[in-house]
This record gives structure tokens, sequence and C-alpha cells, in this order.
């Protein structure tokens, strides 16, 4: 899914869903790339971080937390990728992308296909791309729950 960022050197990217890691540290060896990921699952995001750490990836910034509400202290991102999928686009990932922004997520309803979405941000506006039916797991956490204002760039 990376490649689907176009990620240039020098630009700040934000994962959602470390899981193991293997995408964090996909994304750091892209070279140049400020990576940042958050994990809510605790057990995760606690091997996860031994595991980068003992293979050597101490330029990665990691958090547990609920990945709905982004990292907002480090934003804005000049890409986010979300490993899981939410029935909704969250407004606060959408909010922590800088101009020209790229957002990649599944969205889609828990236990089911969805669908993988790119967004590109420009000034206020959202462009919506469908890249196709895919099946993730479900993004879990306080903020899928409650849900928010959602921007409506889905046709």
């Amino acid at each position: 899914m990376t490649e689907l960022l176009e990620l240039q050197p020098g630009e700040k990217v934000l994962e959602i869903g470390t899981g193991s890691g293997y995408q964090a540290a996909v994304l750091a060896e892209m070279g140049s790339i400020e990576v940042y990921s958050i994990e809510i699952v605790p057990e995760l995001a606690s091997s996860a971080a031994q595991r980068l750490q003992t293979l050597g990836y101490d330029n990665l910034n990691l958090k547990q937390a609920d990945g709905y509400y982004g990292w907002s202290d480090q934003a804005p991102f000049d890409a986010v990728l979300v490993t899981a999928a939410p029935d909704h686009l969250p407004a606060p990932l959408v909010e922590q992308l800088s101009d020209g922004g790229r957002l990649v997520i599944p969205i889609g309803p828990p236990g089911g296909f969805q669908s993988l979405w790119k967004f590109v941000k420009t000034g206020n506006d959202l462009k919506a791309f469908n890249l196709g039916s895919v099946a993730f797991v479900p993004f879990t956490g306080e903020g899928v729950q409650q849900g928010s204002d959602v921007p409506s760039p889905l046709p």
C-alpha cells in the first residue's frame, strides 16, 4: 500500500495500526521519510516497539493510542496510511493532512468487505479515488464507535 502514498524524500507519514511493526519498517527503509505509527492494542504496541528497536529501527516514532484521533501534536502529515477498516472516514485524520496530503484507508462495515480509498487534500477540498474491494480487520476504539463530523467526499 505504500506505493499508493507516492512518498517523496523528506515527507512525514502517519501509519494507523502498527501491528507487528512490519509496515513501519518498510516505510523507514524508504529513506528520508519521517515515520509516525500508532497502535491501539497495548500488547502489540509494546512488542512492535521492542522488535523494531532490536532490529535497529531507532528513527521511528511509535505511540500506543486510539489511531482514530491521529497524532495531532505532530501534524500535519504528508501522508496517512490506515491498516484497519472503520465504517466511515475519520475526520481527525483528514484534518491532520497537509495541503497536497494523501490518505489511504479501507472503509466499510466490520466483518465484511470494504473499499480501499485514496484521498488527496487540496486546500479545504478532498478528492476521493475508489481503488477497489478489500478485506481488512475492523477499526477499534472509542473514536470509531462515537464517530464524529465526517467529511463527505464519498459518492
